[in-house]
């Protein structure tokens, strides 16, 4: 009988593609992927440390992995495994902690696992020049697939650990992203997502240097006849020319997720963040002049060291004015190791959790505004799989939540419908 796995992943798309790859290795290799709650024999645990609640919550899965199956395997990577594989190699249960370069041959320091001895491999990621990306081939989820094109963040935001974490920004090279978003195109995904750490930041490392326009100018040319979706760019790396030809290609989603992360001048320099609000609010004007109805997804934190209650209404004012339809709400939380969590007057809790609702409030109110303006338009629709009160649920080229009424339609396939009406940022429609 094949040994079984589970694989649990916290955090961002970069962990999700790393643990889908390694999921196919596993399979390739004969394991049984089986749910986290059936007690698996082998626990991967692909961690998140861009908070301390996401190494706590990491923890907990470690711990509940052990009274589920007290004599399973656990391997633990990912991001807090590279920032602090001590910790982690001490949790009862755990038999290997490697970093996230080790991800790549996972499958050998698996075959070496001595169960008395717990094994931790981690190298020094600051010193890894170069994007070597895992081999994956189908995602469990068939409406859409994820190339990774980028790993690494040269950033160094006052608030992040990801740099430490990740390593430096490095480029997967033009080949191996057209040769991904070409395989993955002929298993029959619709829709391919570019991501990474700092995509904004590709081919700078490269020689010669190169951008993510001429990536996306060469997968053009290599014929690419899908719906290609970018993932999240800096508010510095979206320049004139770049949103010129997403404006001028049909075939990319018109649609835009860039971290604002504070309302306030004086709170994004202590951000380390090297633009300014009227920076920003240029660039969303100027995306909504070249396409008028994108989706623009803005990610803001609250609750940052020193916040006064002024300085959060006046952001509160600033969003309202702001021509967004997304809005993703990350209460500040101290992460050690960053000059954040030195800083002066941090912020209780329960004020931290009462702005958070606040600002998600306004993203439900600038969602359903931006939802409602697509009522008797058509729209291009990816069917992701699943129902909804006999619905079938499907995502548009602008990030908008559908619900198509049609018995026929399949999971990862593309139809064009009629939107019928809104109902709080959710879409209905009927095919065309």
């Amino acid at each position: 009988m094949s040994q079984t796995v589970s694989i649990v992943t916290l955090g961002c798309k970069t962990n999700q593609f790393e643990s889908a790859a390694m999921s196919e290795q596993l399979l390739k290799c004969g394991y049984r992927q089986i749910d986290f709650d059936d007690g698996a024999d082998l626990v991967i645990v692909n961690t998140c440390t861009v908070t301390a609640a996401t190494d706590s919550q990491s923890r907990n899965l470690i711990r509940r992995a052990r009274r589920i199956n007290p004599i399973c395997r656990i391997v633990v990577t990912g991001c807090y495994a590279q920032v602090d594989p001590e910790t982690l190699a001490e949790l009862p249960g755990v038999a290997l902690v490697i970093g996230n370069e080790e991800k790549r041959d996972f499958l050998e320091r698996l075959a070496d696992l001595d169960t008395d001895h717990i094994q931790v491999s981690v190298s020094d990621i600051r010193k890894v020049d170069s994007a070597e990306i895992l081999p994956l081939s189908s995602f469990e989820q068939r409406s859409r697939a994820f190339v990774q094109i980028q790993n690494g963040c040269d950033a160094f935001c006052s608030y992040c650990i990801i740099p430490y974490a990740r390593g430096r920004s490095r480029s997967v090279s033009v080949a191996d992203v057209i040769k991904q978003v070409e395989a993955l195109s002929d298993s029959g995904y619709p829709e391919i997502v570019l991501t990474g750490i700092h995509i904004g930041n590709y081919g700078q490392d490269l020689h010669p240097k190169i951008d993510l326009l001429y990536l996306l100018q060469q997968i053009e040319k290599a014929g690419f006849g899908g719906r290609l979706r970018l993932g999240s760019i800096e508010p510095t790396e979206l320049p004139s020319q770049l949103l010129d030809y997403i404006a001028a290609s049909d075939w990319l989603c018109p649609h835009y997720h860039i971290p604002l992360q504070a309302g306030n001048d004086v709170i994004l320099k202590q951000m380390n963040r090297h633009y300014t609000t009227a920076f920003f609010r240029q660039l969303l004007e100027s995306i909504r002049q070249r396409q008028p109805y994108a989706a623009i997804g803005l990610d803001i934190i609250t609750g940052f060291p020193g916040e006064t209650r002024q300085q959060f209404l006046s952001t509160c004012e600033y969003l309202t004015d702001l021509p967004f339809s997304h809005l993703h709400v990350f209460p500040y939380s101290r992460r050690p190791g960053t000059p954040a969590a030195k800083m002066k007057d941090q912020l209780p809790g329960n004020i931290i959790k009462e702005r958070a609702a606040e600002l998600r409030q306004i993203g439900e109110d600038k969602l359903k505004e931006y939802a409602e303006q697509f009522v008797d338009k058509e729209l291009q629709v990816v069917i992701e799989g699943g129902k909804d009160k006999g619905f079938k649920k499907g995502l548009s080229q602008n990030y908008l939540q559908v619900r198509v009424i049609s018995e026929n339609l399949q999971q990862g396939q593309c139809c064009r419908v009629k939107i019928e009406r809104a109902e709080q940022g959710v879409l209905y429609a009927s095919t065309l």
